[in-house]
């Protein structure tokens, strides 16, 4: 089948809503050529590490299900994204079973590990869930806030394993896995989501604490997300997601062949000053395929700017055709 440009531009995107009140913006979306959706939180659950005692009480399985119908109806194949984190940030708590507390992951033996998992992905994906923003990868080593009781330990081979048995289970169980935040962030001074920030940790130690990845994708990720700041010792100029050389590394030194999704790009150290516009258009011609954005109205100026981006020959039709393609293969599977 035979797409348009702007429905490329449609494709690419990954609409982000705090709540389940999406269909008058995603409605749309979807008709115009959109295949995906975050269903994500608040930034004050964000914040948290936690759902709220409000959304805990009224958000049932049966709910959550059922807001998603008038969309798969028009998309059978949509992605449907949530954060749903290992030791980190649980989308789905309360309405699929729990994943194990960090203390009890850290005890078990891999497949063990690999079939609790396994028994959440499977709740989730009866819900229409289909695709999780997990696990998180990254070994901090020195301070971060922004993943501060998200991550799983500071050391990478013990990271490595319940990556793994994460991974598959979660894959077992038809949940497609994009593993973050790549290269791994071991130390920020401060929050990318609100501050411009670089990491600037050596390479060598960057490349180790890496190794994380490399099981990720050894274990069959479908989906690598790519971290949201400057990373300075690989390229100082440009954050992660909009950087061609950290995508580079990913794809040929990494040999990743999947989906690679971005951060957030309104994220103050992704954004840099720039547009919203611009910060979407660098990331693809960096090589990012799927885009983390806000779920609002300002979708289709987006959209058109990436069209726009393509006759300007600023975006090659090709590089946004192969993003696009990725994403619907995906969303087949």
């Amino acid at each position: 089948m035979n797409f348009t440009i702007r429905e490329d531009a449609h494709a690419v995107l990954l609409p982000a809503f705090a709540n389940l009140d999406f269909d008058e913006v995603m409605v749309p979306f979807v008709e115009n050529g959109g295949w995906s959706i975050l269903i994500g939180e608040t930034r004050a659950e964000y914040v948290a590490r936690s759902m709220s005692d409000d959304r805990l009480r009224s958000e049932t399985a049966e709910i959550f299900a059922a807001r998603l119908e008038k969309l798969t109806r028009l998309r059978p194949d949509l992605i449907v994204a949530v954060d749903q984190e290992l030791a980190g940030i649980e989308r789905l708590k309360g309405i699929v079973p729990e994943l194990p507390r960090l203390d009890e992951a850290l005890a078990m033996d891999r497949q063990e590990l690999e079939n609790r998992c396994f028994e959440m992905a499977v709740a989730a994906r009866a819900l229409g869930v289909t695709l999780f923003l997990a696990p998180v990868a990254d070994v901090v080593t020195g301070t971060n806030p922004w993943l501060e009781k998200r991550t799983m330990s500071s050391d990478p081979i013990e990271v490595a394993r319940l990556v793994q048995a994460f991974v598959t289970g979660v894959q077992r169980a038809g949940i497609a896995s994009a593993t973050k935040h790549f290269p791994g962030f071991n130390d920020l001074a401060g929050d990318p989501a609100v501050e411009d920030v670089a990491l600037e940790t050596p390479l060598d130690e960057i490349l180790a604490n890496a190794a994380t990845f490399r099981a990720a994708i050894h274990a069959g990720s479908k989906a690598v997300m790519v971290g949201p700041t400057v990373v300075r010792s690989i390229d100082p100029a440009e954050p992660a997601c909009t950087s061609p050389a950290i995508i580079s590394l990913l794809r040929k030194e990494f040999g990743f062949s999947g989906l690679i999704v971005s951060d957030d790009l309104d994220a103050p150290a992704t954004m840099r000053d720039r547009s919203l516009a611009e910060t979407a258009i660098a990331s693809l011609v960096a090589g990012a395929d799927l885009l983390l954005v806000a779920g609002s109205a300002n979708l289709e100026n987006l959209s058109s700017s990436i069209v726009d981006a393509v006759e300007r020959g600023t975006l090659p039709a090709t590089r946004l055709a192969e993003a696009a393609d990725r994403i619907r293969r995906m969303a087949a599977t």
